[in-house]
């Protein structure tokens, strides 16, 4: 019996027990950053990984390589991880951008940006994705509140009086309070929760290798903008390797990869130039699409959604995994101070927070790297010689160059407290 004026307390309705408190699904690099964040507050996470994990620590140098903006390297150390990983990461000194066509060389008017404008030091580091998941892994085996299962798909979700419960393809079910889709842009976990998407593709595919130079890079990017889509030259470690993402049409893509090693090279060499003195193959040749694909919404019921599962993006600034991390501090941020003040981590108010914070960003970014995409993926000699002088008069305004290198370095907007270096 109540007495006058006593209130019933509000009580949350919870299944009978949870497997953990978070799942998540997917473990590429935003699955394990985000578990890391969320066991720092001490949340129990569940990453589902789909790969096995050793046959990625074991994996030899392929050149598959992430450029990280300085915030992300900031969130990194705070997780532990940077330290893993500094040996192994290429300082970005410079930024090349330039117009052009193959055959032909750069045009004249061309912006550089340089890490000497900021006070933070290098605008940011090239690390391959080998180095990068190794230390993950390590971190997350070390951490007794993050409990890895590889070789693990989920493959059914139902929203459950105060959690969520998954199956898996072995048939396991395990329950949480929140599932976190960190599955890429065919994020199942996304379209079990009936989320739409919107987006388009470029009809352009991303030739990704890895390149052995004569002269030594000096710790320079390099984005030489063609008609058939972007080249970025970005700089590895030891000075004479660089890793390259080649964006042709779909058709030339696709005859091109069919080619042998010394025809690949042969249409290489007169896009990339003779800078950099001869070059050869040096790393696995792969391909992907390119394509815009932005989640309507980046929560639902119990579920929230991180990285390409919430915004696949153009790699013309190689934001991609950049964007992801944002995420990944913006949602952990959130759920471990809904936590610390007793507050139902899956509850809609939560998650809209999330989505709040994240959402119009993510969403200005993705469309304005399409914008720049559509600018200068073309012939049009009026909008040649119009993106061009553009490029030189940021290049010849200090204050607006800087602007661009604070925002391409991270440091821009309202950072959540891991890409500003400090723990939740």
């Amino acid at each position: 019996m109540l007495a006058h004026g006593q209130s019933r307390p509000h009580r949350h309705i919870w299944p009978m027990t949870h497997d953990t408190d978070i799942l998540i699904a997917g473990g590429g690099l935003n699955g394990p950053a985000l578990a890391l964040a969320l066991a720092s507050g001490g949340l129990r996470v569940t990453v589902i990984d789909a790969r096995p994990a050793p046959l990625r620590t074991e994996a030899g140098f392929d050149g598959r390589a992430y450029a990280l903006a300085i915030a992300s390297k900031r969130l990194l150390t705070v997780l532990g991880v940077w330290q893993a990983v500094l040996a192994n990461a290429q300082p970005i000194l410079q930024i090349k951008t330039s117009d052009g066509i193959a055959g032909r060389g750069p045009a004249p008017f061309f912006l550089t940006f340089d890490s000497a404008e900021i006070d933070e030091g290098p605008m940011g580091f090239m690390l391959e994705d080998r180095f990068l998941y190794a230390a993950f892994l390590q971190a997350m085996q070390a951490d007794p509140n993050i409990t890895l299962m590889s070789g693990e798909t989920v493959v059914g979700q139902e929203v459950t009086p105060g959690g969520v419960r998954i199956t898996l393809a072995s048939g396991q079910s395990l329950a949480a309070r929140l599932l976190v889709g960190c599955d890429g842009r065919q994020s199942g976990v996304a379209q079990r929760a009936g989320i739409k998407r919107t987006g388009w593709g470029y009809g352009q595919t991303a030739l990704v290798t890895a390149i052995a130079h004569a002269k030594p890079h000096h710790g320079v990017a390099h984005q030489f903008f063609m008609p058939a889509g972007p080249l970025a030259i970005l700089p590895l470690p030891g000075g004479h390797h660089s890793s390259i993402v080649w964006s042709e049409t779909d058709t030339n893509a696709a005859a091109i990869q069919t080619l042998s090693d010394a025809d690949y090279l042969a249409a290489l060499r007169p896009r990339f130039g003779d800078f950099l003195g001869e070059i050869a193959l040096a790393g696995a040749r792969f391909t992907y699409p390119l394509n815009l694909t932005l989640a309507n919404s980046f929560v639902a019921p119990r579920v929230a959604l991180v990285g390409d599962a919430a915004h696949g993006v153009h790699p013309i600034a190689g934001q991609g995994l950049n964007l992801g991390l944002r995420d990944v501090a913006a949602l952990a941020q959130v759920l471990i101070e809904a936590s610390r003040r007793g507050e139902d981590i899956g509850a809609a108010d939560v998650l809209d927070r999330y989505q709040e914070w994240r959402r119009f960003d993510s969403t200005a970014l993705a469309l304005g790297m399409d914008s720049i995409n559509r600018l200068f993926s073309n012939d049009n000699p009026i909008l040649r010689t119009g993106r061009d002088l553009g490029l030189g008069l940021v290049n010849a305004l200090p204050f607006l160059r800087r602007r661009f290198i604070r925002q391409a370095a991270g440091l821009s907007g309202d950072l959540p407290r891991l890409l500003a270096g400090q723990a939740i």
